[in-house]
């Protein structure tokens, strides 16, 4: 992968963020994304943030090296510390856990002033994402799901607006497995759901196994909510 050529999910993520907006890309890892959107246009300017000290390293030989240094600022922080309120238009946030990504919102709620899209790409977990979106009137707009190198994608777009509006009649099984997706229902979205409903039925023998006990007949019903959400939308 270079700043030239973003990876599939990578790519889903550019393809979402706002033309001309300012852009924080948060756990910019090696900064390719904020340089592919510099150099492509897409954004003005951008800010790529990341924590980790190798990284941040990373980031800034990629940004000199593409000549980007008066459009890419490159900070080191922890999540969104990194941007002042009202500095960028939109946030992405990719390659992380769903539960982690919510976390960085969460506390970093305060420089989400003035944004205007999220654009989130979470390896598991989406429904943290989801949950958080609804909890903070923030309406997701859309959502893909895409298979790269045997592993699955989510890319989860939100902006300010009705957080219940993509949310029908299951809102439980929607935050799951995401209102749009299962919509479409593509081969990726498939994939994904009859692995986990797999690995939900092995959860599911193993806890038959166990000694009873509350706390077990608790975890049982749960995994049978969540199996049986799933299979609903996939068979």
């Amino acid at each position: 992968m270079n700043i030239n050529q973003l990876s599939k999910r990578l790519t889903a993520v550019a393809n979402q963020i706002p033309n001309q907006s300012t852009l924080a890309d948060i756990g910019s890892d090696h900064a390719y994304l904020p340089c592919y959107a510099v150099k492509t246009g897409i954004v003005t300017k951008a800010v790529a943030g990341e924590v980790v000290e190798g990284p941040f390293q990373a980031a800034k030989q990629q940004v000199k090296e593409a000549g980007l240094e008066e459009l890419i600022d490159v900070r080191k922080g922890n999540g969104l510390e990194v941007i002042t309120a009202g500095e960028v238009e939109c946030i992405t946030i990719a390659g992380m856990g769903g539960t982690l990504i919510a976390s960085i919102l969460e506390e970093g709620k305060a420089k989400l002033e003035g944004v205007k899209r999220l654009v989130l790409q979470p390896n598991i977990s989406a429904i943290n994402i989801r949950q958080w979106l609804l909890a903070n009137e923030w309406e997701l707009i859309a959502e893909m799901i895409m298979e790269e190198d045997g592993k699955v994608y989510e890319v989860l777009t939100a902006e300010k607006g009705d957080p219940s509006k993509p949310y029908k009649e299951n809102q439980a099984q929607q935050l799951l497995l995401g209102p749009f997706l299962m919509e479409e229902k593509n081969d990726a979205f498939l994939k994904k759901w009859k692995r986990e409903a797999s690995q939900l039925e092995l959860v599911l023998e193993n806890l038959k196994k166990a000694e009873d006990g509350e706390a077990i007949m608790k975890k049982q019903q749960q995994v049978l909510h969540e199996l049986n959400l799933i299979k609903e939308a996939i068979e």
